[in-house]
């Protein structure tokens, strides 16, 4: 007998089907006849059956509900695969009175969730169906959450990873060249060691240098571990303005010789964030440091970063919104490579280190806060990476 189904969803968290079955025929057309007015009712009439039809459609199915007298093989047999190989499905016991100590080994075992009666008493087997379809949607979107959370924090710890290795490459260079320089202490027995200099100033340079990358890469981690903490427990954390993150990037970005100096602010039109300080303070040092690698290579006369709070609407017929506008006046984004950045890994300094995932973590983390990221350039005339964020509220 084919299985009778109405509808096509994709995905556990569109299971929406219940998959009845047993080796009577006219059981399961009863069923299908009774049940279809509410329910999208698949039918099978062995476990084989049943197993071959989950092999192909198990994503649609919500519910599964078998007989336990079978041929061949009986309903706990399949229960137990089930439970493995579907754990989004809630699985239902139909067995006579006779069957009743199998039943609850069954149930002892978690192999089943609930047990139904021959005969089944149509107003308790629609609320049973009910309730276990309400089960195990929602059991299909807590999985689904933890899924995406594992995600993000994969995502987050290669992204790091890669952004890590920069500062701390950097500081191992310093280091490197300070021990080259190195010289014994003096034969007079003073203690002193000295640091041979090629210019004045050179060691205090790379040891603030250091410092500077040091402190950077350790907010980096503690990002990561902030963000690996509050995919697991609720958000309890402070309000976070915008402001205050521009302000954290100010001071904790570690620039180079006197690249602070290129980057300016407006923070006037200051706004609440939503989400958490950690992977926003790491898009928007993410887009400093782009601006400032598009601005080494061959800087302006007054190079500039510039970063400005406002609202305004992403595109035309959409409700102003809440902005945080990255700016630079480097020589731009070439046409073929910015109609690509955000949606692909794309970068102009593969060279140098690149790998043109940071556009597309920032626009994943915008993304889930509900808002979005736009990139706008015109060649020799710099670029601009506006954050839209929606209502904190």
């Amino acid at each position: 007998m084919k299985p009778e189904s109405s509808g096509v969803t994709h995905g556990p968290l569109g299971a929406h089907a219940i998959l009845m079955v047993d080796d009577e025929p006219q059981a399961c057309k009863w069923f299908a006849r009774l049940y279809g007015d509410e329910f999208v009712v698949l039918t099978a009439q062995s476990v084989d059956e049943a197993l071959a039809l989950l092999a192909q459609r198990g994503n649609e199915v919500a519910v599964l509900l078998t007989d336990y007298a079978m041929p061949q093989r009986d309903g706990v047999a399949l229960l137990g695969e089930v439970r493995k190989a579907y754990p989004h499905v809630a699985r239902l016991l139909v067995s006579a009175y006779a069957d009743k100590d199998v039943a609850m080994s069954a149930v002892n075992q978690g192999q089943v969730e609930k047990i139904l009666e021959k005969p089944l008493d149509e107003a308790l087997t629609r609320q049973a169906l009910r309730e276990a379809l309400a089960a195990s949607q929602e059991r299909a979107r807590n999985r689904a959450l933890l899924e995406r959370r594992a995600a993000t924090l994969r995502e987050t710890l290669g992204f790091l990873a890669h952004e890590v290795t920069t500062p701390l490459a950097t500081v191992q260079g310093y280091l490197s060249a300070m021990r080259e320089r190195h010289r014994d202490a003096s034969a007079d027995g003073s203690g002193d060691a000295r640091i041979q200099e090629q210019k004045p100033g050179e060691v205090l340079f790379m040891i603030e240098a250091a410092q500077r990358r040091a402190a950077y890469a350790q907010s980096l981690v503690s990002t990561f571990v902030q963000t690996a903490r509050d995919a697991y427990q609720p958000d309890s954390s402070p309000t976070l303005r915008a402001s205050q993150l521009v302000q954290a990037v100010r001071e904790e970005f570690p620039f180079d010789n006197d690249e602070a100096r290129w980057l300016t602010s407006d923070v006037t039109a200051d706004f609440e964030l939503p989400g958490r300080r950690d992977l926003l303070y790491l898009v928007l040092c993410t887009l400093v440091k782009n601006a400032l690698l598009a601005l080494r290579p061959d800087p302006p006369r007054r190079p500039s970063v510039h970063i400005g709070l406002g609202r305004e609407s992403p595109t035309p017929g959409v409700p102003e919104q809440a902005v945080i506008h990255v700016s630079d006046n480097g020589p731009g984004i070439p046409p073929d490579v910015l109609k690509r950045l955000t949606f692909e890994p794309t970068t102009t300094r593969a060279k140098a280190g690149g790998s043109g995932m940071g556009l597309i973590f920032c626009r994943r983390v915008m993304t889930s806060l509900g808002g979005s990221i736009l990139v706008r350039s015109e060649a020799g005339r710099g670029a601009t990476i506006s954050l839209y964020f929606p209502s904190a509220r």
